[in-house]
């Protein structure tokens, strides 16, 4: 069989300044089997203890800077610290100090001047009831949660000795029992539901041995009365005298706690036994806390663990949802896309098919204006020749009006081809300067089968002259709603185009006096594919491109009610440096 793992070196940490006497110290309690760690002052000891905590803190009371019962004082404050046991350390036998030191938290006081066999001897008994994982482990929680009366037990012989000793300890608020001889003590320990937390015990009795004793109350502090209840735990103090290093050592070696010699003033001695039964109330005080916090955690584990089986229920659903919701997000971005690319199309073959037109339409044109002017001329030449009396001035009259009108009609053709070639604007595809209201006209001029006679366009150009834009996208946005809101104007009606602009943005309104655009239905009317048209007379891919474009020139397009009770659109453009 392999030995177990061998059990850590209690770890003590050290606060003392002098580096000589810290080295001595250092080099003492290293000797006996204990990992130590040094600091200089109070400040970086209570810094250190934020790293990692000691079994035990050793500190000299007087310190540069703050003291160390002052250390002991900040210790017993901090809730993860004050159950670790404090020894003060000193050069002399000083009362004052000693009660200083013991009434600021600290359970020990030793003088450096003492026998290294007796500081060694403290330092085992302290460390002695200290937690142990195993002890620990199957050990329920005090029932207590409320402020309660230490109970303490008296084990004297001398009737003399317990009256004083229990006017004593009464004055410190403590519930004291007084047992004459061991086997009563014995029997009140081991008595189920009992709960001690100091007994003292008289070492100098001549009628039974205080050694043994203290040996066999150490013993049941490792039994439970019954299974299942928790240990007993209280501290064991002999009362006699501090003479004699092998008399002390066997004391504490049968188990007690400290020794307290019955010639110390009475001040003294309720210093020391508080200092014991502080330790023992904060050790159960901490168990207590550390066992509510267990139990909250491992409620929070359960409750983490049901929310956890709720949500993966509710996931299904909501897996089925978020995957309906992104394939709609999908669909939505195609359909977008397919706008664009079919639009981006269209666009690409009507500006070529115009080019085309306006080309092949501009050459015989040409050929035929340059033919009537001939023709005019010859007829004025003819016209001014041929003599009165041969009759023919009428029909050479008529014949000049006939060829003025084909000039007309030629002018006008000519005009709608130079109209179409700046529609298409096939070589100005990026941004430039336009000039907003040649861009509009030109529109207006391509829209002039829809809006004929019955329409009655009112322009309004109060907005600067020039635009720094794309020419073909911002034609398209205008002719798609001039062109929607002449198709939604039935009989006669008007549209206002109205122009404005500041600094920072330029803004073009058009209103019709239409039927307008129900609010249910404003914010859909951008969507591709979407209209109010009958089947066959759109595709509803107008106003959706007509946003695309807008977004593009990093502007908005609204649409809501005209004064005129039909749709208003209002484009607003940032206006940008030509530079």
């Amino acid at each position: 069989m392999s030995a177990g793992p061998a059990a850590p070196a209690p770890r003590i940490l050290l606060v003392e300044d002098s580096e000589t006497q810290a080295l001595q110290l250092r080099h003492m309690l290293s000797t006996n089997g204990f990992a130590v760690d040094w600091q200089p002052t109070a400040e970086a000891a209570l810094d250190s203890l934020n790293a990692g905590l000691p079994d035990l803190v050793i500190s000299d009371f007087h310190l540069p800077g703050m003291n160390g019962d002052e250390l002991s004082r900040q210790m017993r404050l901090n809730v993860r610290t004050r159950a670790i046991p404090v020894i003060m350390l000193t050069e002399a036998r000083e009362r004052a100090v000693e009660r200083q030191g013991l009434e600021s938290g600290a359970d020990a006081y030793i003088s450096k001047s003492a026998e290294q066999d007796l500081i060694i001897l403290r330092i085992k008994a302290l460390l002695r009831r200290r937690s142990s994982p195993d002890i620990e482990e199957g050990r329920e929680a005090p029932s207590f949660s409320a402020f309660r009366r230490a109970r303490l037990m008296v084990v004297d012989d001398s009737q003399t000795r317990r009256t004083y000793l229990q006017d004593l300890l009464n004055r410190e608020g403590y519930e004291v029992t007084m047992v004459p001889e061991p086997a009563e003590a014995l029997t009140l320990v081991s008595r189920p539901g009992a709960s001690w937390d100091c007994i003292l015990v008289y070492m100098l009795s001549p009628s039974f041995d205080g050694i043994e004793l203290c040996r066999q109350l150490n013993a049941y502090r490792g039994l439970a009365p019954l299974p299942g209840m928790e240990l007993p735990n209280f501290s064991i103090v002999g009362l006699g005298n501090e003479d004699g290093s092998d008399a002390l050592g066997r004391v504490f070696a049968a188990g007690a706690d400290d020794v307290v010699p019955m010639t110390a003033e009475p001040d003294a001695m309720r210093i020391r036994i508080r200092a014991l039964v502080r330790r023992r109330l904060l050790q159960d005080e901490n168990w207590r806390i550390e066992t509510e916090l267990r139990a909250r955690e491992l409620a929070l584990e359960r409750a983490r663990a049901e929310a956890a089986s709720a949500e993966a229920r509710a996931s299904l659903a909501g897996a089925l949802a978020k995957a309906n919701f992104e394939l709609e997000q999908a669909n939505h971005r195609l359909r977008e896309t397919q706008a664009k690319l079919v639009q981006a199309a269209k666009m690409a073959s009507l500006g070529e098919l115009v080019a085309g037109i306006a080309h092949e339409i501009n050459n015989p044109l040409a050929f035929i204006m340059a033919h009537q002017g001939t023709v005019e001329r010859l007829l004025a030449d003819i016209s001014a020749k041929v003599p009165a009396e041969l009759g023919l001035e009428r029909p050479l009259g008529k014949a000049r009006e006939r060829v003025g009108a084909m000039k007309l009609g030629l002018g006008r053709i000519q005009e709608l081809v130079l109209n179409l070639r700046r529609f298409s604007r096939l070589d100005e595809g990026g941004f430039q300067s336009v000039n907003v209201r040649e861009s509009i006209e030109t529109v207006l001029a391509l829209l002039g089968h829809k809006l004929g006679t019955r329409i009655d366009v009112r322009r309004h150009y109060h907005g600067a002259p020039d635009l720094y834009c794309s020419p073909a996208l911002l034609n398209q946005v205008v002719m798609n709603i001039i062109g929607n809101a002449a198709d939604a104007i039935s009989g006669t009606g008007a549209i206002d185009i109205e122009t404005s602009s500041d600094e920072t943005t330029y803004t073009i309104q058009i209103s019709d006096t239409g039927p307008g655009i129900a609010a249910d239905m404003r914010e859909r009317v951008f969507e591709p594919f979407f209209t109010t048209k009958p089947v066959g007379s759109g595709t509803g891919l107008g106003l959706a491109i007509a946003y695309s474009v807008v977004e593009a020139h990093k502007g908005t397009i609204t649409v809501d009610e005209g004064p005129m009770g039909g749709a208003r659109f209002t484009v607003t453009i940032p206006r940008q440096n030509i530079e």
